[in-house]
C-alpha cells in the first residue's frame, strides 16, 4: 500500500525551537544557550516560584473535580487578568468594556485573535514591527491574514525610530491591525517612551487602526504597573483594542500554557458581542482552556499575602535581568567589541539584538557552541557568572573578524 504522504518533504525547523533541539543534541560540554526565550537563574535553571508551589499545594488539597472550565475560563482567573492588565479601578472595567478569555499561552491568545480577525475582517492587513518575534508572521499566516511590516529601529542609533514607524503606517487602511509589543520588545529590547506611546496611540486612533498589544513580559521591564504604560496609553485613546497576555514569564509557568485574550469594545454591548464570536473560535480550536495554570495564577493574584510575595519574586527576576544587562555591557566593552554597547543599558526585558549577521551567528555556534537566534538576539537572562566572560570574548572575536 502506498502512503498518502509518500512524497512529503520535512518541514523546515522552527527558527527558535529548532535551535533548542540542536542545542540539546550538541555533545560539547561547554555549550551555552542564549537562544530560548525563557528565564533562568544563576544556576542556569528555570525555577518554580515559591508562590506557585504554595498555590499548587492549596489547589491540590482542595480539588474535588476535573470538570471542564467554562469556554472563556474561570471568572476568578479572567477577572484577575483584567485587574493586572489595566488596574482594578480602571474606567474600562467599571464600564464593562473589557471581556477576557483564558487561552493556552500567549501564542494561543494570538491565534484566537487571528482567527477572530479572519472571521470578522478577512481582508484586514496585520502590521508587524521590523524586527519582531519570529512566530508572529506564522501565527497570522495560519489564519490566512495578510501581513506587512512597519519600521521600528533607527539604523544608526538602534533606538526606536518613531518617525519611520508612523511613516510606515501611512499606508495602513482604517481597520487594519497593528501588533504592538506592550513592553520588553522581542527581539530588540527597545520600547517606546511614555511620550512616544502617547503619540503612537493618538495616530492609531486618528487613523482608526486596531491595536493588538502582545503583552508577554509584564513585570520584566521596569515594574508591573510601569510596564503597562503603553497599554494604558493605547486604551485611553483607541476605542477598540485586543490584548494577548501571558503568564509564562512572570509566573515561570512555561509548561502550563497560561495566557489570555482581552477584548476592549466601544461599549459593554460591543465587547460582549465580540466575545461571543471569540467563543465560537475557541470552540473550534480547543473547546475549553487548560485548568491548572489558570488556577495557580488566580490563587496567587487573589490572595494578598501570596500576591505580595509573588511581586517580590518578579522583582527579583527583573533585577537579575537588569544586572545581567549591566554586566553584559561591561563584558562586551572589556572584550573590545567593535561597537559601543552602552545603548543596551536602555533596553528592557530578556532580549537584546546585536548587530550581527547570520554568518557570524552561525560561526559563534559552530566554533564556540554559543547559541543565539537569527541575526544576534541574545537572551540576557541566560548569562551567568560562569559563562558571561566566554560569551563576550567569543562575540567580540566573531565580530572583529567580520
Amino acid at each position: 500500500m502506498t502512503s498518502a504522504f509518500a512524497d512529503l518533504q520535512p518541514a523546515p525547523p522552527d527558527s527558535i525551537l529548532g535551535l533548542a533541539e540542536a542545542f540539546r543534541a550538541d555533545p560539547r560540554p561547554g555549550k551555552i544557550s542564549l537562544a530560548s526565550g525563557v528565564y533562568v537563574d544563576e544556576r542556569g535553571i528555570t525555577p518554580v516560584l515559591e508562590t506557585v508551589s504554595e498555590a499548587e499545594q492549596r489547589i491540590l488539597d482542595a480539588q474535588t473535580t476535573k470538570l471542564y472550565k467554562p469556554i472563556v475560563g474561570d471568572p476568578a482567573y479572567t477577572g484577575a487578568v483584567r485587574d493586572l492588565l489595566f488596574g482594578a479601578d480602571h474606567p474600562l472595567l467599571a464600564a464593562d468594556r473589557v471581556q477576557t478569555l483564558h487561552a493556552p499561552g500567549g501564542t494561543g491568545a494570538l491565534r484566537v485573535a487571528a482567527d477572530l480577525l479572519h472571521r470578522l475582517r478577512p481582508m484586514t492587513t496585520v502590521w508587524l514591527s521590523t524586527p519582531t518575534w519570529p512566530n508572529h508572521p506564522q501565527v497570522f499566516a495560519a489564519s490566512d491574514l495578510q501581513t506587512r511590516a512597519y519600521s521600528y529601529l533607527h539604523p544608526a542609533t538602534g533606538g526606536l525610530d518613531l518617525a519611520a514607524l508612523l511613516g510606515s503606517l501611512v499606508d495602513a487602511s482604517p481597520g487594519d491591525v497593528v501588533v504592538l509589543h506592550g513592553c520588553c520588545h522581542n527581539p530588540s529590547g527597545v520600547d517606546p517612551s511614555p511620550e512616544q506611546w502617547a503619540d503612537l496611540a493618538t495616530v492609531m486612533a486618528e487613523r482608526r487602526l486596531l491595536p493588538l498589544v502582545d503583552f508577554a513580559y509584564q513585570g520584566f521591564g521596569d515594574g508591573l504597573r510601569e510596564d503597562a504604560t503603553g497599554l494604558l496609553a493605547v486604551a485611553a485613546r483607541c476605542e477598540e483594542l485586543l490584548v494577548a497576555s501571558s503568564f509564562s514569564k512572570n509566573f515561570a509557568l512555561y509548561s502550563e500554557r497560561v495566557g489570555a485574550l482581552s477584548i476592549v469594545g466601544a461599549d459593554a454591548h460591543a465587547a460582549e458581542v465580540l466575545m461571543s464570536h471569540a467563543k465560537s473560535v475557541v470552540r473550534a480550536l480547543y473547546s475549553n482552556p487548560p485548568a491548572h495554570g489558570g488556577e495557580v495564577v488566580a490563587t496567587v493574584l487573589l490572595d494578598s499575602g501570596l500576591r505580595a510575595r509573588w511581586e517580590t519574586e518578579v522583582a527579583g527576576m527583573r533585577d537579575r535581568i537588569n544586572g545581567n544587562r549591566q554586566r553584559f555591557v561591561e563584558g562586551l566593552r572589556a572584550a573590545g567589541v567593535p561597537f559601543d554597547p552602552t545603548p543596551l543599558l536602555r533596553q528592557r526585558g530578556m532580549f537584546s539584538l546585536l548587530d550581527m549577521d547570520t554568518a557570524q551567528v552561525a560561526r559563534l555556534r559552530e566554533e564556540s557552541a554559543i547559541y543565539l537566534v537569527g541575526a544576534g538576539r541574545v537572551n540576557v537572562a541566560g548569562l551567568t557568572s560562569a559563562n558571561i566572560e566566554p560569551v563576550c570574548s567569543a562575540i567580540a572575536g566573531v565580530m572583529l573578524r567580520g
